[in-house]
């Protein structure tokens, strides 16, 4: 059934070979192959392998007293003209009094004593080589030897470091993730300067070619965590990842829970943090979002700026948190269950109350709710698709403006307004927008069922959830932790968020190798 509704089988984790997709890169070119002697034999292969683009940038010369012909390779918009013209062709061509009785002796020079950039490397393979071009770098050729020296030279135009837009908070740093890899690596580097702070890169994409990091600290983190992110990477077989949405659609143990089983962040001190406690986080080039792993439910009701502030207001926070995300998940279901259902339960004077105010509206409750709650999410997609200062007015006018003009119309009850706009209240207060959504969806099912069976609907949905929770796995570990299974020591930092000094060890649940976070007191 799933070969003839998706085109494959569901992946299942446990049993997919690590090197599968190993070997598939390996025979996959067909451009694996080294150079030829003359040089223009090699800028025609390139042309011809590239199906000579317009981009493409040759400037040919020759250096020394021999006046060997030499030529760079480059892209036109990845890599720094600047960086070219002054490190690279200025030095080779006052090179004159550099004499080489070989191509390779040549080659010797020019690394050794000629070329001023820091980093650059021989390639003898012509696949190796066209990547690196359209990685920013450029390819120094030479007449007469099969080998070319890759020059990084990266130097496209990219987006200043800004405030994260999705996870604003009060107190604490203003920075947010780019959309260049080296950057955001250098965010971490900056924040943890642990010589055990690890970046492992992997290229992702038969065709993209798209860089992929992964991020953890070698001696807090346990082994089989990385072996297994490490093996789940291996078996994503796309032509591209064109962001980190990919990867953790990819590699998530579900694909089916409505739940998120990776966080996804634009904060480098997030991703910081989660790492020092024994996690690993994921970056990918050409995406501002990162990825951490393994999460539990806890870790979408949690914000990095509960710890910048005092733990009473942090515990008071992620408890206002708890009771939101309830409220934005049960709410208008109850509320349709009480009015069409259980009407002694409501106390008499809100149950005039509440009569009083539906007098003259046509509908049921449940239709009631279903097109405000329609309603509303029509205004929250608009407002985010729109430009920000139209968006803000769209989804605040647009919804005093249809919520008044309905009220008005005997259309909706003022108290299905009220009930509605708590419930986008309570969705907007939680930190994880991908777990936010996740309740939202679920409303509308949690709504329906409490249409047809009322309060014991609920609470049926409510057990199934649950239920849910706890079979669902991030990377081996349970959703549910530490809740179910119970850890005791991890309740420190889940609702109660304990004093800093209390937080003394790391999450049992990640199993680390190390689990003091702070040394023991002097005596």
């Amino acid at each position: 059934m799933f070969k003839q509704l998706f085109g494959r089988k569901p992946i299942r984790r446990a049993t997919i070979p690590a090197t599968t997709q190993i070997s598939k890169n390996q025979t996959a070119s067909p451009f694996n192959q080294g150079l030829a002697l003359e040089l223009q034999d090699n800028l025609a292969m390139i042309k011809m392998q590239m199906h000579n683009p317009s981009d493409l940038m040759i400037r040919e010369f020759t250096i020394g007293e021999e006046q060997h012909p030499c030529a760079l390779v480059s892209f036109d918009g990845l890599v720094d003209t600047t960086l070219i013209n002054d490190q690279l062709l200025k030095p080779m061509l006052h090179s004159y009094h550099h004499a080489a009785a070989s191509p390779t002796e040549l080659m010797t020079i020019l690394t050794q004593q000629i070329l001023t950039t820091y980093d650059l490397e021989i390639e003898d393979v012509v696949d190796d080589m066209l990547s690196a071009l359209m990685s920013g770098n450029t390819l120094l050729l030479l007449d007469k030897l099969q080998q070319g020296i890759l020059i990084s030279s990266c130097g496209w135009k990219t987006r200043a470091v800004e405030e994260s837009q999705t996870e604003s908070i009060i107190r604490g740093p203003r920075v947010g993730f780019s959309e260049d890899l080296r950057t955001n690596t250098a965010m971490i580097r900056r924040r943890i300067k642990d010589k055990n702070l690890v970046f492992d890169t992997y290229q992702i994409g038969s065709r993209g070619k798209r860089e992929v990091v992964v991020t953890y600290i070698a001696d807090i983190v346990h082994p089989e965590l990385v072996k297994e992110v490490t093996r789940r990477i291996n078996t994503i077989d796309i032509d591209d990842i064109e962001g980190s949405g990919y990867l953790e659609q990819w590699i998530a143990d579900s694909f089916l829970s409505p739940f998120p089983v990776i966080l996804n962040t634009e904060r480098p001190d997030k991703v910081s943090g989660s790492i020092l406690q024994g996690r690993v986080g994921i970056l990918v080039d050409g995406d501002p979002f990162a990825l951490i792993l393994p999460i539990t439910f806890a870790s979408s009701m949690q914000s990095p700026e509960d710890f910048y502030q005092n733990w009473l207001i942090s515990t008071l926070t992620r408890a206002l948190r708890m009771i939101s995300a309830f409220i934005a998940t049960f709410l208008p279901a109850l509320y349709i269950a009480l009015l069409e259902f259980h009407h002694g339960m409501i106390p008499s004077k809100l149950a005039f109350s509440i009569a009083g105010a539906r007098e003259g509206v046509p509908f049921p409750a449940v239709i009631e709710a279903f097109v405000m709650e329609f309603t509303l999410e029509l205004l929250r997609e608009a407002g985010l698709r729109l430009p920000k200062p139209i968006g803000q007015t769209i989804g605040i006018v647009g919804g005093l403006v249809i919520g008044e003009s309905a009220v008005a119309a005997g259309m909706v009850s003022p108290v299905m307004v009220i009930v509605v706009a708590v419930t986008a209240i309570a969705s907007f207060s939680l930190p994880s927008y991908s777990f936010a959504i996740s309740l939202r969806m679920m409303r509308f099912g949690i709504m329906l069922i409490a249409a047809v069976f009322g309060l014991y609907g609920i609470i049926l949905a409510y057990i199934m959830i649950n239920i849910h929770i706890v079979n669902l796995k991030s990377f081996g570990i349970p959703y549910s932790t530490p809740f179910a299974p119970i850890f005791i020591r991890d309740w420190k930092d889940l609702i109660l968020r304990a004093p800093l000094f209390f937080l003394r060890k790391r999450p049992k649940m990640l199993q680390t190798k190390n689990e003091e976070r702070m040394l023991p007191r002097r005596k």
